[in-house]
């Protein structure tokens, strides 16, 4: 071999032993990096016709083990997804508050009905009355808050996830302009492991907001895929875009191409799948169901209301909004009620005996003259006479007494009034405790062959989402001009131009129109939009039938006692009318407070409550159905948290173990150091004795 060759192979060996040192010296400075991998030099042996020609470096490379780095990825979409999870639940059990703490939402419901219990020992404190409907009302402030700040969270998790998505899209952008940096090192030969370690600690940061796969590309760099495997960066970067205005919020992505499309079920882990379920699940869950106790609960309050009368009664009872015409409301009724005049002392005047099932009206005991729906208003009122009036306006039944007189309404204890589960009173909501600002009761009455009465022609839009999150489909459903509730429901379940290929539309017995979805199947049907009327002005589809779960939600902040009973306690109805007493004798009695002992035992009595949130249809007290959601609500935080423990603990050893292959390890450098050194020391030497063999036959030349 020429002094020329070992110089040149000297020289390759102090080159490379140059670069290795400079690879350990940056390992060293990054120990303490986050998400720093370390570099290894790979370098291979020179060769001229077979004969050594020293080394070189082939390239510097990255210490990732990938199927490390793919744990870690699913690891920390997981933690990401919980830790986002643990949070909101843990917010959302905080507003109802500690159940052993008498201020907590749970302990003033039960507090609501106890307060009434006072009232046996003191039937004509007004100060016992006050405070009985503080109780009522502070519960009802308790719901609205409440329900006010449920949505809260949910516009506080669409506020996250437009951030999120905001920084999705720039780790997308960044990690794809990399690619070309990194593909530019390898063909130039130049080390490229700084914009790779930076493209690494990119994709890290954005596995916790999403899930993703990633895969290396041959000339460096990765390509980064969604769950299902479609490309978001590598081929150019995908973007995406978050919708939080309708009920459920959804996410879309746009391809390089320009191509938009919902990203739906790809969306498996993160942070964002954490909010979105929050806010498209659990949130709107807890509100149904908080809906759905506090509706029950006024509907309970108000039944009892309704068979009770105040002393001296009101003079004039104006019912709740029904949104249906009166010859439909009235029709379907069976049973006995009675409508009566009585004076400022409870002496009966006038006394009107409805019988519904056999279609008469008596007065004052006497013979009973025959009424039709059509004709129930003006016989009512001939029946009435001087004595009273009534009116039907805008879907509310008003009854009016003569002036210096007042009205009461009571049912037989035998043969009772009754349609949809409810009385007349109750039904029209004559003599309501609550009042509320909507349609709060969905129990109609209406039957197939009833009018359904929505202005043929307007249209409702219906969107139907799979089991995974996922936007099917918009239906928009046109109000035929036939006329009844089956020919509605006809429309609605029409396949085409309805909801027939996902589920169909039934009335149950008590008037509710409802969608069911095929067993299994976890379809669930929103309203986008409604133009539908009930008659000019009345109620749209949505808020008469509570189509979705988020009309029915929105119940929860709707409550309030009524105005003049607040202002004045005496006109509480605790008193029970005496149907049996004759014209000219007192058919209420002050100090009777029967009617306080109902309201006590309301809270223990069985009521149906509608499927909501994660309850299905059930048959049980208000105390019971409270005592079951305020245990959900706090098995769900606590399994929230435990998920979030549990999810941090596996990314913790997914990163322990990947940190142990991909992380600097000082010992490890400082043998590579020193081998460096070793190596580099070698070369000088070898070039340092070519130099002085050149010097001696430099010399015997001379």
């Amino acid at each position: 071999m020429s002094l020329n060759a070992i110089t040149l192979s000297a020289m390759s060996g102090l080159q490379t032993a140059q670069t290795g040192l400079r690879t350990v010296s940056d390992n060293i400075a990054n120990i303490d990096t986050p998400g720093y991998v370390r570099k290894i030099l790979q370098q291979s042996s020179l060769a001229t016709n077979g004969v050594g020609a020293g080394v070189k470096v082939e390239q510097i490379t990255l210490a990732v083990d990938r199927f490390l780095q793919s744990a870690g990825i699913r690891a920390a979409s997981d933690a990401g997804a919980a830790g986002a999870a643990s949070a909101l639940w843990d917010q959302a059990q905080g507003l109802f508050g500690d159940p052993s703490e008498d201020t907590s939402f749970f302990s003033t419901l039960d507090q609501v009905f106890s307060a009434f219990s006072v009232l046996n020992d003191a039937p004509t404190s007004s100060a016992a009355r006050a405070g009985a409907l503080a109780q009522v009302s502070e519960l009802f402030n308790q719901s609205e808050t409440i329900s006010d700040q449920l949505q809260n969270l949910r516009d506080q998790a669409d506020a996250q996830i437009r951030s999120d998505v905001e920084r999705v899209n720039q780790l997308l952008e960044q990690i794809n302009s990399l690619n070309a940096e990194i593909s530019r090192g390898r063909i130039m030969n130049s080390d490229a492991t700084g914009p790779q370690n930076k493209q690494l600690q990119l994709i890290d940061e954005l596995s916790t907001l999403m899930d993703i796969k990633v895969t290396p590309l041959d000339q460096g760099g990765y390509t980064v895929r969604a769950s299902d495997g479609m490309m978001l960066a590598g081929e150019g970067a995908a973007s995406f875009s978050y919708d939080g205005s309708g009920a459920r919020g959804e996410l879309s992505v746009t391809s390089p191409a320009g191509r938009t499309q919902l990203f739906g079920a790809r969306l498996t882990s993160g942070e964002i799948k954490g909010y979105l379920d929050l806010r498209n699940e659990d949130l709107p869950a807890v509100s149904g169901q908080l809906a759905e106790l506090v509706s029950q609960t006024a509907n309970e309050l108000n039944r009892v209301h309704n068979e009770y009368t105040a002393v001296p009664p009101a003079n004039e009872l104006v019912g709740r909004q029904t949104g249906l015409d009166l010859p439909t409301a009235i029709g379907g009724f069976s049973g006995q009620t009675t409508v009566a005049i009585l004076d400022g002392d409870g002496v009966l005047q006038r006394k009107v005996d409805i019988d519904f099932t056999a279609g008469t009206m008596s007065v004052n005991g006497g013979p009973a003259s025959a009424f039709t729906p059509a004709s129930f208003l003006a016989d009512l009122n001939t029946s009435l006479g001087g004595f009273g009036s009534a009116s039907f306006t805008n879907g509310q039944l008003g009854i009016k007494a003569s002036t210096g007189n007042g009205v009461a309404v009571a049912d037989p204890d035998t043969a009772p009034s009754g349609k949809a589960g409810q009385s007349f009173a109750s039904f029209f909501g004559l003599n309501d405790l609550v009042r509320s600002t909507g349609f709060t009761q969905y129990d109609t009455g209406l039957k197939a062959t009833d009018p359904h009465g929505f202005t043929p022609g307007s249209q409702i839009t219906l969107r139907i989402t799979g089991a995974d999150g996922a936007r099917i489909t918009d239906v928009a459903v046109t109000v035929p001009a036939a006329p009844t509730m089956a020919d509605l429901i006809n429309s609605l379940n029409a396949t085409p131009g309805g909801v027939g290929l996902w589920g169909a539309f039934s009335l149950d017995a008590n008037g509710q129109l409802a969608f069911a979805p095929p067993s299994g199947s976890g379809t669930t049907l929103t309203v986008v939009q409604d133009s539908t009327a009930r008659g000019p002005g009345g109620p749209t589809m949505t808020s008469l039938f509570g189509l979705d779960q988020q009309t029915r939600a929105n119940r929860a902040n709707s409550y309030s006692i009524r105005p003049d009973i607040l202002q004045d306690p005496t006109k509480l109805s605790l008193a029970k009318l005496d149907l049996s007493v004759a014209v000219g004798a007192a058919a209420v009695a002050k100090g009777d407070v029967r009617g306080a002992d109902a309201l006590n035992r309301a809270g223990q009595t069985s009521v149906t409550f509608d499927a909501a949130g994660g309850f299905g249809k059930l048959t049980q007290s208000i105390s019971d159905y409270a005592a079951g959601l305020s245990g959900q609500i706090a098995r769900k935080a606590a399994a929230a948290e435990a998920a979030k423990e549990t999810a941090q603990a596996v990314a913790t050893e997914a990163n322990t173990r990947r940190s142990s292959v991909e992380g600097v390890n000082l010992d490890q450098e400082l043998i590579q150091l020193t081998t460096y050194q070793q190596a580099y020391n070698a070369a000088a030497r070898m070039i340092q004795a070519t130099k002085e063999m050149f010097d001696v036959l430099f010399n015997m030349t001379n």
